[in-house]
């Protein structure tokens, strides 16, 4: 998911691995785009490359106002968030994500 993130131009891209510490999920995926239109493309690619790798349709929140948009695939959750939604809710601080990211590459 990662992959179709970045082929996206989204930023900041980090999974966070959540094994043995929620049953919410096993991994977070937490993405960056510069506004909501951005975000709501990231989505969509993502939706995309997760149906065609057998992924079943994932539960979509947050894509009308697209400042935090949430994609459950089961044991992957992505969180796309504009730049100030992901300051605000620091999801990383809050489920201890490791310091470093992994950021686009060119």
């Amino acid at each position: 998911m990662r992959e179709a993130a970045l082929d996206k131009k989204a930023e900041d891209v980090l999974a966070v691995p959540l094994n043995g510490r929620t049953i919410i999920a096993d991994t977070f995926i937490i993405a960056t785009g510069r506004s909501k239109i951005q975000t709501r493309s990231i989505a969509d690619g993502i939706a995309q490359k997760a149906r065609e790798a057998g992924f079943a349709k994932p539960r979509l929140e947050g894509y009308a106002d697209g400042g935090w948009i949430l994609l459950d695939l089961g044991s992957v959750v992505v969180h796309i968030f504009t730049p100030d939604a992901r300051a605000f809710y620091n999801l990383e601080r809050l489920w201890g994500a490791p310091e470093t990211r992994q950021a686009q590459t060119s």
